[in-house]
Protein backbone atom coordinates (compact mmCIF):
# COMPACT_ATOMS: atom_id res chain seq x y z
CA UNK A 1 0.00 0.00 0.00
CA UNK A 2 0.68 3.66 -0.63
CA UNK A 3 2.52 6.22 2.12
CA UNK A 4 -0.59 6.98 3.61
CA UNK A 5 -0.96 9.65 6.48
CA UNK A 6 -2.81 9.03 9.79
CA UNK A 7 -6.42 9.89 7.88
CA UNK A 8 -5.85 7.41 5.33
CA UNK A 9 -4.53 9.78 2.36
CA UNK A 10 -1.76 9.14 0.62
CA UNK A 11 0.86 11.44 1.69
CA UNK A 12 2.04 13.22 -1.34
CA UNK A 13 -1.83 13.41 -2.20
CA UNK A 14 -2.28 14.98 1.23
CA UNK A 15 0.56 17.54 0.66
CA UNK A 16 -0.58 18.88 -2.64
CA UNK A 17 -4.45 19.06 -1.52
CA UNK A 18 -2.60 21.71 1.57
CA UNK A 19 -0.96 23.49 -0.71
CA UNK A 20 -4.21 24.24 -2.54
CA UNK A 21 -5.57 24.91 0.18
CA UNK A 22 -2.81 27.48 1.71
CA UNK A 23 -3.33 29.21 -1.77
CA UNK A 24 -7.55 29.52 -0.76
CA UNK A 25 -6.64 30.25 3.02
CA UNK A 26 -4.82 33.13 1.17
CA UNK A 27 -7.12 34.36 -0.61
CA UNK A 28 -10.11 33.97 2.20
CA UNK A 29 -8.09 36.06 4.34
CA UNK A 30 -7.54 38.76 1.39
CA UNK A 31 -11.69 38.47 0.57
CA UNK A 32 -12.20 38.69 4.73
CA UNK A 33 -9.68 42.00 4.90
CA UNK A 34 -11.63 43.38 1.68
CA UNK A 35 -14.89 42.69 3.37
CA UNK A 36 -13.97 44.46 7.09
CA UNK A 37 -13.09 47.55 4.87
CA UNK A 38 -15.81 47.90 3.10
CA UNK A 39 -18.10 47.13 6.31
CA UNK A 40 -16.01 50.38 7.63
CA UNK A 41 -16.04 52.36 5.36
CA UNK A 42 -19.71 52.20 3.26
CA UNK A 43 -21.32 55.62 2.83
CA UNK A 44 -24.79 56.52 1.37
CA UNK A 45 -28.44 55.93 1.25
CA UNK A 46 -27.44 51.95 1.65
CA UNK A 47 -25.24 51.64 4.42
CA UNK A 48 -27.18 50.35 6.79
CA UNK A 49 -28.38 47.28 4.41
CA UNK A 50 -24.86 46.82 3.52
CA UNK A 51 -22.89 47.48 6.44
CA UNK A 52 -25.01 44.90 7.76
CA UNK A 53 -24.54 42.22 5.31
CA UNK A 54 -20.89 43.14 5.06
CA UNK A 55 -20.83 42.23 8.62
CA UNK A 56 -22.39 38.45 7.82
CA UNK A 57 -20.11 38.21 5.17
CA UNK A 58 -16.79 38.54 7.01
CA UNK A 59 -18.72 36.81 10.10
CA UNK A 60 -19.01 33.68 7.56
CA UNK A 61 -15.74 34.20 6.42
CA UNK A 62 -13.67 33.75 9.33
CA UNK A 63 -15.44 30.37 9.97
CA UNK A 64 -14.64 29.39 6.73
CA UNK A 65 -10.69 30.42 6.88
CA UNK A 66 -10.67 28.64 10.79
CA UNK A 67 -12.20 25.52 9.12
CA UNK A 68 -9.90 25.73 5.95
CA UNK A 69 -6.74 26.26 8.48
CA UNK A 70 -7.81 22.95 10.61
CA UNK A 71 -8.70 20.69 7.34
CA UNK A 72 -4.41 21.42 6.72
CA UNK A 73 -3.65 20.59 10.13
CA UNK A 74 -5.47 17.48 9.68
CA UNK A 75 -4.01 16.54 6.43
CA UNK A 76 -0.54 17.02 8.41
CA UNK A 77 0.24 20.32 7.30
CA UNK A 78 0.60 24.12 8.51
CA UNK A 79 -1.66 26.50 7.56
CA UNK A 80 -0.15 30.20 6.50
CA UNK A 81 -0.84 32.05 9.03
CA UNK A 82 0.74 35.47 8.51
CA UNK A 83 -0.37 38.69 6.68
CA UNK A 84 2.64 38.09 4.62
CA UNK A 85 2.04 34.73 3.13
CA UNK A 86 -1.50 35.73 2.69
CA UNK A 87 -0.30 38.57 0.25
CA UNK A 88 2.45 36.94 -1.32
CA UNK A 89 0.08 33.40 -2.79
CA UNK A 90 -3.57 35.40 -2.66
CA UNK A 91 -4.93 35.63 -5.95
CA UNK A 92 -7.55 38.16 -4.63
CA UNK A 93 -6.00 41.74 -4.45
CA UNK A 94 -6.45 43.85 -1.07
CA UNK A 95 -8.67 46.56 -2.08
CA UNK A 96 -8.64 50.27 -0.28
CA UNK A 97 -10.65 53.15 -0.37
CA UNK A 98 -14.23 52.27 -1.16
CA UNK A 99 -17.18 54.15 0.21
CA UNK A 100 -18.91 53.32 -2.79
CA UNK A 101 -21.69 50.52 -2.90
CA UNK A 102 -21.61 49.66 -6.15
CA UNK A 103 -17.38 49.57 -6.23
CA UNK A 104 -17.88 47.41 -2.86
CA UNK A 105 -20.47 44.74 -4.57
CA UNK A 106 -18.27 44.67 -7.51
CA UNK A 107 -15.59 44.10 -5.63
CA UNK A 108 -17.42 41.26 -3.84
CA UNK A 109 -18.33 39.45 -6.66
CA UNK A 110 -15.25 39.48 -8.59
CA UNK A 111 -13.67 37.87 -5.01
CA UNK A 112 -16.49 35.07 -5.06
CA UNK A 113 -15.79 34.37 -8.81
CA UNK A 114 -12.00 33.73 -7.95
CA UNK A 115 -12.69 31.71 -5.03
CA UNK A 116 -15.32 29.85 -6.30
CA UNK A 117 -13.05 29.08 -9.66
CA UNK A 118 -10.36 27.78 -6.89
CA UNK A 119 -12.55 26.08 -4.35
CA UNK A 120 -13.72 23.88 -7.68
CA UNK A 121 -9.95 22.95 -8.86
CA UNK A 122 -9.32 21.63 -5.47
CA UNK A 123 -12.93 19.40 -5.07
CA UNK A 124 -11.63 17.86 -8.31
CA UNK A 125 -8.66 17.32 -6.62
CA UNK A 126 -9.66 15.91 -3.73
CA UNK A 127 -12.72 13.87 -5.39
CA UNK A 128 -8.89 12.43 -7.36
CA UNK A 129 -7.59 11.76 -3.88
CA UNK A 130 -10.82 10.18 -2.59
CA UNK A 131 -10.08 13.01 0.19
CA UNK A 132 -14.23 13.45 1.35
CA UNK A 133 -13.51 15.32 4.59
CA UNK A 134 -11.89 18.55 1.83
CA UNK A 135 -14.47 17.46 -0.77
CA UNK A 136 -17.48 17.99 1.63
CA UNK A 137 -16.02 21.13 3.10
CA UNK A 138 -14.85 23.03 -0.29
CA UNK A 139 -18.58 21.69 -1.76
CA UNK A 140 -20.35 23.37 1.12
CA UNK A 141 -18.23 26.94 0.54
CA UNK A 142 -19.08 26.79 -3.29
CA UNK A 143 -22.85 25.99 -2.95
CA UNK A 144 -22.71 29.40 -0.31
CA UNK A 145 -20.18 31.07 -2.79
CA UNK A 146 -22.10 30.89 -5.91
CA UNK A 147 -25.59 31.23 -4.11
CA UNK A 148 -23.91 34.95 -2.87
CA UNK A 149 -22.43 35.77 -6.08
CA UNK A 150 -25.51 35.26 -7.63
CA UNK A 151 -27.43 37.48 -5.00
CA UNK A 152 -24.62 40.30 -5.97
CA UNK A 153 -25.18 40.45 -9.40
CA UNK A 154 -28.81 40.44 -9.17
CA UNK A 155 -28.05 43.67 -6.83
CA UNK A 156 -25.86 45.29 -9.84
CA UNK A 157 -28.92 44.90 -12.04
Amino acid sequence: MANVNLIGLEVGKAKEIADQLNLLLSDLQIYYQNLRGFHWNIQGHEFFDLHKKFEELYTETAVHIDDIAERILALDETPFHSFEDYLVNAGIKAKTHVHEAKEAIETITSNLNSLIIREKEILKQANDAYDEGTATLVSDMIKLHEKNSWMFRAWLK
